[in-house]
């Protein structure tokens, strides 16, 4: 137990052990919350991506460790069609709600935003603590879904209707009811936290802190967050008309009752599409603080960069039915909507020519987080190109609901939510646990990592081309797919091998945290606020608030003494 000060109070008052690391309102522990939060859900989902894998190669061997699965049905497969169908609709729904959101957008946002503007903590520290919470019980409802009459939901991560609608069609009471119930709390938890986030960066910066001199991790935090409340009110609305749907016996999205399914996919997209940039975004601020630190270079565009992923923002509003071009929605709303994907790729296009530009003639160190931001950049890039097949409606209409968009949505959430969140991860562990992570181990972890996630989803793309359905349950059923199965075999065998690589990581992160090389102040040498305190890092933060006389990103000025210029360091002088 220590003394620390009390903001509700203004005295010092000695904090419990549950008061300062359970319920606590210091966003560095709520930001160390949300990460072991996401960390878990991370183990789970791919858990289950284990199981559907093998169910895939080999639908008629049993999987090992499998035997408190139910037998198997004569579909073929120790794993039951309706197992099944639960698996792929809870690993997306923890994948994309409860890991990519709360790993960077709820970690890393919390933990480096007052940190990083000069603030004490956040606006609202009680509200903070509110969130983390409610993350947390939604994360318990969503798995509780597992352990009801009837199973988890297997209506699929997006939920569409009427399947999801209907319950004497799904043969799901409440599982899916729990479902919706445990997605509902995860969303007002962000709620929460997009309040604060807000609130925090526009009315406590320090002295000298223009929105200019934000860095983008900063700006990227904050555009997710004011994305993600302007398209979530939909999803609500659509959410408590579904489960009205299912419990009181409402038609909103049943056809015989006079609903329309159709509206559901609208609801839910309208949300869906921004939601990859409220996941997007903070991995993507979290490379441009890495790149010209181990560049030792300014960030090339930093005014481009902002307004460029701002216009994304925007755009991601407009391109929502990019994803029903197959639905049966008038025919006639396909060409603008693919006119609006291809134009939304553009502001993406700049941000990474910008990254380019800021490593062309850097002096670039090869750091364990350096490699995991290039090798974010890398995969991306192929998410990207792929996706301008999936927004384009002729093309789209042969390859939608195939592998071919599997491997396109993990070539792009994939490298933004585990390769930028490791690159973030490596980079602040000095910062957030006061020790070094093992370079050695870090640098196995990001080959092994980048290998086998390539091993996994470029296959995907020639078995999408070959017909295969992402929902297939038995490959073996149809003859057309036999001659592909050797392909499934061998994504298995590198989705096994990525799952045995992030052990690596778990060795390395614990062991770090209690035995890891004890960390320097400012270890990488950059010139943001967070890196100016000390580890243990004070409760307010600061003992005096910083003036701030520069940008983010002062590095190699002509005339400097050093090749960095801390940002609330006046007295380099700069030739000219």
């Amino acid at each position: 137990m220590t003394e620390q000060k009390n903001a509700e109070n203004g005295h010092s008052e000695e904090l419990s052990f549950w008061r300062k690391y359970v319920f606590s309102t210091d966003h560095k522990v709520v930001g160390k919350q949300y990460l072991f939060i996401a960390l878990f859900m991370a183990i789970l989902g791919g858990v289950m991506a284990y199981y559907m894998r093998w169910q895939l190669a080999w639908p008629e061997t049993a999987v090992p460790g499998a035997g408190w699965i139910p037998e198997p049905t004569a579909f073929g497969g120790i794993i039951p069609p309706e197992f099944y169908n639960a698996l792929t609709t809870m690993h997306g729904t923890i994948m994309v709600f409860f890991v990519g959101m709360p790993f960077l957008l709820g970690a890393f946002g919390n933990f480096l935003l007052p940190l990083m503007i000069g603030a004490k903590d956040m606006a609202f520290p009680r509200l903070n603590m509110m969130s983390v919470w409610t993350l947390f019980l939604a994360s318990l409802v969503m798995i509780a879904s597992f352990f009801v009459e009837g199973g988890a939901a297997s209506a699929g991560w997006t939920g569409y209707a009427p399947l999801s609608a209907d319950p004497i069609h799904t043969g799901v009471t409440w599982g899916l009811n729990l479902w919706i119930l445990g997605l509902a709390l995860e969303f007002t938890s962000f709620l929460m936290g997009g309040i604060n986030f807000l609130t925090t960066t526009i009315t406590m910066r320090a002295p000298g802190m223009t929105m200019y001199r934000l860095p983008l991790m900063v700006w990227m935090q904050i555009t997710a967050a004011v994305i993600f409340m302007l398209s979530v009110g939909p999803l609500i609305a659509g959410a408590i008309l579904l489960l009205l749907d299912r419990t009181v016996g409402t038609g909103f999205f049943i056809p015989e009752l006079g609903g329309d399914p159709l509206l559901w996919q609208h609801l839910f997209w309208f949300f869906g599409h921004p939601e990859v940039y409220v996941v997007l975004l903070p991995g993507f601020g979290a490379i441009m603080e890495i790149l010209p630190v181990f560049s030792r270079k300014p960030i090339f565009a930093y005014k481009t960069i902002i307004w460029s992923t701002i216009i994304a923002g925007a755009l991601s509003f407009l391109v929502w039915a990019h994803h029903m071009f197959v639905s049966g929605m008038d025919p006639r709303l396909a060409m603008p909507f693919s006119i609006t994907t291809i134009l939304i790729s553009v502001p993406f296009a700049v941000v990474i020519f910008a990254f380019m530009a800021t490593l062309w003639g850097g002096s670039i160190r090869f750091t364990t987080p350096m490699l995991f931001a290039l090798g974010t950049v890398m995969t991306f890039i192929v998410g990207g190109a792929t996706g301008i097949f999936n927004g384009s409606a002729p093309v789209d209409i042969f390859i939608h609901d195939t592998h071919f968009v599997v491997a396109h949505f993990h070539f792009t959430l994939f490298p933004d939510v585990f390769l930028g969140g490791f690159a973030a991860l490596y980079f602040w562990f000095p910062k957030m646990f006061g020790r070094m992570m093992n370079e050695t181990l870090g640098k196995i972890h990001f080959w092994v990592t980048t290998i086998a996630f390539n091993a996994v989803f470029i296959p995907m793309f020639v078995l999408g081309l070959g017909g295969s359905m992402r929902r297939v349950y038995n490959p073996l059923q149809y003859d057309f797919l036999k001659p592909m199965q050797g392909i499934n075999e061998f994504i298995t065998y590198a989705a096994i091998v990525l799952l045995l690589g992030q052990f690596i990581f778990m060795f390395n992160f614990f062991w770090s945290m209690f035995k890891g090389k004890k960390a320097e102040r400012n270890p990488w040498n950059a010139t943001t606020l967070e890196w100016s305190v000390s580890y243990p890092i004070p409760h307010d933060n600061f003992a005096t608030i910083p003036t701030v006389y520069h940008g983010p990103y002062e590095y190699s000025l002509p005339g400097n003494k050093s090749d960095w210029q801390p940002q609330h360091e006046e007295n380099e002088p700069v030739s000219g």
